[in-house]
C-alpha cells in the first residue's frame, strides 16, 4: 500500500473528495512506542475523539529502540488500517476504520536532535508510552552525555530538561503523562525514576527537580484490549475486502477499557470520557485492577490447564463446549465475583464482556501458550480468590479448588529439556511441554517421580507436597482446613475416572 492509496480508502470511507486532506490539527500528544497496542488503544480513541469534534490534536511518535517500525509507517504517511472484531451483546461485530492521528515520527537513535526538537513544540501537552514492562526501569549506566540513553527514562529526562530550559521553567508547560506499561501503579513508579535520575544528573538543579514534580502530572493507568497486531494469516483476505495493501494494518478485540488514576480536572484536555469510551477515571485504580486479575486473568488461569487435559486447545473451543463453558461460568460468577467489592452490576457487566471475549471466533488463544509459569500465575490471579471465598463463605470453592489439582496433574511430566518437561494428556495422549523456571520444575518432576497418583493415599502425598511450598503460595495451604483432601480427591479421581468424567460430574452436580 501507498500513502495515496489508503489516502483514497480514507476518502471513501468518510466521503471526502479525492484528494481532500482533512484539516491540519496541531501535535499534542508524544507517543513512545509506535508498536501494535498503541495504535490500537491509544491513537484509535484519539482519533474517536477528533472525529466527534471534541479534541484537536495529533501523535508525534517516538521509536523507543533501535529497531522498530516508523519507517514502513512513514512509506503510508502515518496512515494505516485498524480493524476491530468480536461479540459484543451476543452480535458478531467488525469496525474497521482508517486511523488518521500520527503527525511524524523519529527515531533518537538515528537523529537524537529531532527527537530533542519535540520539546520546543509549544502545543505539546500530553506524554503517553508502551515501552513493554522493561521500559520503566532506572538504568545506573545511562549518562546525560548519551545520545541517546538506552532507557526510556533517561531518554525523557532528557527531552524534559530541554523543555525546562527553553521555557525557563514555566509551571505551565509541564505534561500530562499516561504511561500504558503493563506494571503496578506505572505513573508514579515513572515520576520516581525521573526524579531519582535527575537528582544524580542535576543535583545542583533544584528548580529543575521540582518542575518535575510541580509542572507535570503522572497519571497511573490499566488498560485492558487484546491487539492481535499484523493478521499474517489473513492479511491477503482483508486487503482484498479494503482494496488496497495496507503493510502496517492491525487487528484488536471491540472490548477496550482504560482506568485512569489521578485529579479528575485534567478530564477535560483529554476527554475520554466526553467521547463515549470505556475509561474510568478515579481516585483509586486498585479495585479495577484487582478486578481485571482476578476475573480476567483469573479465568484464564483456572481454565487453560482444566481444559487442555480435557481435550481441548483454544480458549474459544472452551466456549463452545459445554462442560467447560459451564465450568467457566460458575467459576466467574458463583466463586470469583463474590470476592469482589465493586458495585454487583458493574462486576456482573463485566464478568459477561469476558464470556464475549473468551467466545471472540477472530482471535486464537492457544492453551499451551497461556499455561507459561501456570505456578507465579496461579498465586497472583487464582489463589487470593480461593482464599477470599473461604473467609467469606466459610467453605471451599469447587472451581478454583479443583483448578489448583489440575495444575499439579498437569505439570506430571519428565524432564525433556532444561526449560521445559515432557507430558502426555491422558485423553488422547498428545505430548505437551510444560514451561516454567527451572526450580519449579525440578521440583515437579521429583515429586511425581515414580507416582501416578492414581490412590489417595498417593495423592494426598503429592498434594501436601505441593500445598507445603511456602515460596509458592505464601503460605503453607495446608493450613486451610479441607483444602488438602478436596484437590487430593479432585487429583485421585482425574487420575482413575478422567478429568472429562470428574468435571462433568463437578458442573452436574
Amino acid at each position: 500500500m501507498n500513502a495515496q492509496s489508503v489516502m483514497n480508502g480514507l476518502n471513501k470511507e468518510t466521503g471526502l473528495e479525492a484528494g481532500v486532506i482533512p484539516e491540519n490539527r496541531p501535535v499534542t500528544i508524544l507517543q513512545f512506542g509506535e508498536g501494535n497496542f498503541l495504535r490500537a488503544f491509544i491513537d484509535w480513541m484519539v482519533d474517536e475523539m477528533n472525529s466527534q469534534g471534541l479534541y484537536n490534536g495529533k501523535v508525534a511518535l517516538v521509536q523507543p529502540l533501535p529497531q522498530g517500525m516508523i519507517g514502513m509507517m512513514k512509506e503510508q504517511d502515518y496512515l494505516y488500517t485498524l480493524f476491530l472484531r468480536g461479540i459484543q451483546k451476543g452480535e458478531v461485530v467488525v469496525e474497521k476504520k482508517i486511523i488518521d492521528v500520527i503527525d511524524r515520527a523519529v527515531n533518537p537513535y538515528e537523529d537524537f536532535q529531532s527527537y530533542l526538537k519535540e520539546a520546543e513544540n509549544p502545543d505539546l501537552r500530553i506524554i503517553v508510552s508502551n515501552t513493554t514492562e522493561a521500559g520503566i526501569v532506572l538504568r545506573q549506566e545511562d549518562s546525560q552525555a548519551d545520545q541517546p540513553p538506552q532507557s526510556f527514562p533517561g531518554k525523557l529526562l532528557l527531552l524534559l530538561k530541554k523543555r525546562y530550559d527553553l521555557f525557563e521553567g514555566a509551571r505551565d508547560k509541564g505534561f500530562l503523562f499516561f504511561p500504558c506499561e503493563l506494571i503496578d501503579r506505572n505513573g508514579d513508579m515513572l515520576k520516581a525514576i525521573l526524579l531519582e535520575l535527575a537528582s544524580s544528573w542535576y543535583p545542583d538543579n533544584e528548580d529543575f527537580i521540582l518542575w518535575i514534580t510541580e509542572a507535570n502530572v503522572f497519571f497511573n493507568t490499566l488498560v485492558d484490549r487484546i491487539v492481535s497486531g499484523y493478521p499474517r494469516y489473513e492479511v491477503e483476505d482483508l486487503w482484498k475486502e479494503i482494496g488496497y495493501r495496507d503493510n502496517v494494518l492491525n487487528t484488536g478485540e471491540i472490548f477496550h477499557f482504560l482506568v485512569i488514576e489521578g485529579p479528575r480536572e485534567y478530564e477535560k484536555e483529554f476527554p475520554l470520557i466526553q467521547a463515549g469510551l470505556n475509561v474510568k477515571w478515579c481516585d483509586n485504580m486498585a479495585p479495577y485492577r484487582t478486578r481485571k486479575v482476578r476475573i480476567l486473568n483469573g479465568a484464564h488461569t483456572m481454565t487453560v490447564l482444566a481444559a487442555w487435559l480435557y481435550g481441548l486447545e483454544t480458549v474459544q473451543d472452551c466456549m463452545y463446549d459445554d462442560v467447560i463453558s459451564q465450568y467457566i461460568r460458575k467459576g466467574i460468577f458463583e466463586e470469583i465475583i463474590p470476592t469482589l467489592d465493586l458495585p454487583a452490576a458493574e462486576l456482573d457487566e463485566y464478568g459477561k464482556a469476558i464470556l464475549e471475549r473468551f467466545s471472540n471466533p477472530y482471535i486464537k488463544h492457544f492453551l499451551l501458550s497461556i499455561s507459561l509459569n501456570s505456578v507465579s500465575k496461579f498465586k497472583t490471579r487464582v489463589l487470593p480468590s480461593l482464599l477470599e471465598y473461604v473467609k467469606r463463605k466459610k467453605s471451599l470453592p469447587e472451581v478454583l479448588s479443583f483448578s489448583l489439582a489440575a495444575l499439579v496433574l498437569f505439570y506430571k511430566g519428565s524432564q525433556g529439556s532444561d526449560i521445559t518437561l515432557k507430558a502426555h494428556r491422558a485423553v488422547d495422549g498428545r505430548e505437551y511441554a510444560i514451561s516454567d523456571s527451572p526450580e519449579i520444575l525440578d521440583f515437579f518432576a521429583s515429586l511425581w517421580d515414580g507416582l501416578t497418583g492414581g490412590t489417595m493415599e498417593e495423592a494426598e502425598t503429592i498434594m501436601t507436597s505441593v500445598l507445603a511450598k511456602e515460596d509458592y503460595w505464601g503460605l503453607d495451604l495446608n493450613t486451610r482446613e479441607g483444602l488438602g483432601l478436596k484437590t487430593s480427591t479432585f487429583l485421585c479421581r482425574m487420575v482413575i475416572d478422567g478429568v472429562p468424567a470428574v468435571l462433568k460430574d463437578m458442573i452436574d452436580g
